[in-house]
């Protein structure tokens, strides 16, 4: 076989997608499913009162927040945009998270209200699904 054959049996990737397949091992070997496209999570450090609470660190499951010299770290690698964080830091606008769903649909969170307000719809889309399945068609 020549260098020319080898060459074209290589699977080249793009570095995005080599970085989605590695992010995707990481969380599974970890024990979390990924549930959306992508993501973005910021934090304020203006407003942060991170050396006070820490509650963020603490409600993160995939123990991506971290204390760092001063200020609350960041490993964007285990990040599932859970928006844990944001519906419990006690500023508003603090943490930014921003994510893409499998739906195309994008969603954005600042406080604890609009995570408050998302897991209501959720729930309530979950429950009419389950009330529908449960009841016989008269058709």
């Amino acid at each position: 076989m020549s260098k020319k054959d080898n060459v074209s049996n290589i699977n080249i990737q793009s570095p995005k997608n080599r970085e989605i397949e590695e992010r995707t091992k990481l969380l599974r070997s970890i024990g979390v499913k990924d549930y959306f496209d992508e993501g973005s999570i910021r934090i304020d450090w203006k407003t942060c009162r991170g050396i006070e609470c820490r509650l963020c660190i603490d409600a993160c499951p995939t123990n991506s927040l971290y204390w760092k010299e001063g200020e609350i770290g960041i490993v964007r690698e285990l990040c599932v945009f859970c928006v844990a964080c944001v519906g419990v830091c006690i500023v508003d606008d603090c943490i930014q998270l921003c994510r893409k769903r499998l739906t195309g649909e994008t969603e954005r969170f600042s406080n604890p209200k609009e995570t408050l307000i998302l897991l209501r719809n959720i729930n309530s889309r979950k429950a009419v699904q389950r009330i529908k399945s449960r009841i016989r068609s008269t058709e």
